[in-house]
């Protein structure tokens, strides 16, 4: 799950957030200490990401049979909330400055935003190739993308500032980096949400994964068709598949399940459970079949 570019990135963004903190207070840029927020939560970030993956990776128990996958989703949803508590206290703050402008070295202000932007630079570089493995390492992604473009913000800001002693510059890119955070923050927290709801991944095509088990040959009818995320990249799958009544040797249901399982992996799904079925057999009174509130 790419821990050891997490704690690369760790160490990195740690290393540099305690410089940026003293260089916000020290030039009065509320644009740098909201990137220097920003990069202290990376750190919080950063440390709960390493936290839940590392737990993830323990053995399932009998309490909890599909052991700890989830920690890492319940993590990024963290994460979120975090960016989007973040990104309203900068809001705040920068409502207050542009109602009262607030005068703002620009010189040190610009150093310490480029050396800010190479440091997030390169933790993100760190992290670009991990992102898509787990929605745990793509909340630390972002949170580090936020802080990329909030430093490149803040050079902006004081640049201008520097050129045309327009402070009110500084809380106006200040509202910018907060809707970056706050747009990041809401498609990550989406997606987590979609995962704990057991949704229907992305990916998968539910109509197409009907019509794909009831065309193999044997193959009567499937009802109590469920398709969902465990974690990031792990697709579970249980069903109730009618079988023909020809298949009535042991040999013959075998071979089915073997197809049923070649074919289903095919289609993205990593852990099925299926129930084989024949016609005479009582229908159960809890299911899917022809509830309108569920997928055909």
């Amino acid at each position: 799950m790419g821990q050891g570019a997490l704690l690369r990135a760790l160490v990195l963004t740690a290393a540099f957030s305690v410089v940026e903190v003293i260089g916000g207070v020290l030039t009065g840029s509320l644009a740098l200490l909201a990137d220097a927020g920003h990069m202290l939560s990376d750190v919080a970030a950063l440390s709960l990401a390493l936290a839940a993956g590392w737990y993830a990776t323990r053995p399932a128990t009998p309490k909890r049979s599909y052991g700890y996958y989830r920690l890492e989703i319940l993590a990024a949803l963290a994460n979120g909330m975090l960016l989007l508590l973040i990104a309203a206290y900068v809001s705040f703050e920068a409502f207050q400055r542009l109602a009262q402008p607030t005068e703002v070295k620009s010189l040190p202000m610009l150093g310490i935003a480029v050396v800010g932007l190479g440091v997030n630079l390169s933790a993100a570089l760190i992290l670009l190739k991990h992102r898509a493995r787990s929605l745990n390492t793509q909340a630390a992604f972002l949170h580090i993308l936020g802080d990329t473009l909030g430093s490149a913000g803040a050079i902006v800001g004081a640049l201008v500032m520097l050129t045309t002693g327009w402070f009110i510059a500084d809380p106006i890119i200040s509202l910018g980096i907060a809707a970056i955070i706050v747009f990041s923050a809401w498609h990550l927290m989406s997606r987590t949400l979609d995962i704990l709801m057991e949704s229907t991944p992305e990916h998968i095509d539910m109509v197409r994964v009907r019509e794909s088990v009831t065309s193999l040959n044997g193959v009567r009818g499937i009802h109590d068709l469920h398709v969902w995320s465990l974690t990031t990249g792990f697709v579970a799958m249980s069903g109730h598949v009618m079988m023909e009544e020809r298949l009535n040797s042991v040999e013959d249901q075998r071979e089915l399940l073997l197809a049923l399982r070649q074919r289903l992996r095919e289609m993205g799904v990593d852990h099925a459970t299926v129930q084989l079925e024949t016609p005479d057999l009582p229908d159960e009174d809890i299911h899917c079949e022809g509830d309108p509130r569920c997928l055909p």
